[in-house]
């Protein structure tokens, strides 16, 4: 019988040790760094995936407003864009987002398999 939180069996019979390198919380971070840095890649990768559709929506977009008589346009700022909205996702960043992803993602997995 082992009581919650001890690192040995009650009863003080040294033979049934654990092993001192495994602890939850290691092995969760670990798995977390994985997941992190898997979806840091794919996300990334869908992005740098989708660049030409997100381009022909933007432009699509950007001719429905511009046109002259849309409902869309307003009449003191004609075709006005947001600034926070991206067309499309910058290439280099995302790729550099991309490899940093792959990175963690490979770094946390050879830990899982090392640890």
């Amino acid at each position: 019988m082992v009581a919650a939180g001890c690192a040995r069996p009650l009863g003080g019979d040294a033979s049934g040790l654990y092993h001192d390198a495994v602890s939850f919380y290691d092995e969760v971070l670990r798995e977390l760094m994985v997941a992190l840095g898997a979806a840091l890649f794919l996300g990334n990768l869908v992005a740098l995936a989708r660049r030409p559709a997100d381009r022909r929506r933007a432009g699509a977009a950007r001719a429905r407003v511009t046109r002259p008589g849309s409902p869309v346009q307003s009449q003191a700022h004609p075709a006005r864009v947001r600034r926070d909205e991206l067309t499309q996702a910058p290439p280099g960043r995302t790729v550099l987002y991309l490899l940093i992803g792959l990175v963690i993602m490979i770094w946390g997995i050879a830990t899982l398999v090392s640890g």
